[in-house]
């Protein structure tokens, strides 16, 4: 059986180009969707899903109009996807909201409020 294919890795830079650029450009016509990081997509070793995680800003409520609007987008950025890549098949994308910048922010605050404790 031959080595780890980097195809998956290549064509998860093609999505996330493709889907940012298009954010970017404003091709998304969805009031729903305002300013959004695109910011990491992860390919199935068979190429037919795609999980495109999001970093939308705002306030909550407008955190989750925008992943609602991206996830009904989600066939036409496929299409958009469609025209670039050169496989047999398009992935389908599962757009997916990235945790990993709350996280930061909340092991932040944390680490701030203990560092307040001790110095008062």
């Amino acid at each position: 059986m031959k080595g780890s294919s980097r195809r998956p890795e290549q064509v998860a830079e093609t999505i996330r180009q493709v889907v940012a650029d298009a954010l970017a450009r404003g091709e998304v016509r969805d009031p729903r969707v305002g300013l959004v990081t695109v910011t990491r997509v992860d390919v199935s070793g068979d190429l037919s899903h795609a999980r495109v995680y999001i970093s939308p800003q705002g306030e909550e409520d407008e955190r989750e109009r925008a992943m609602e609007g991206l996830q009904s987008a989600a066939g036409f950025l496929r299409g958009l996807v469609a025209k670039v890549l050169t496989t047999r098949t398009v992935p389908e994308l599962h757009i997916e909201l990235d945790k990993g910048m709350q996280h930061a922010a909340r092991i932040n605050q944390l680490l701030a409020d203990l560092k307040g404790e001790a110095d008062g």
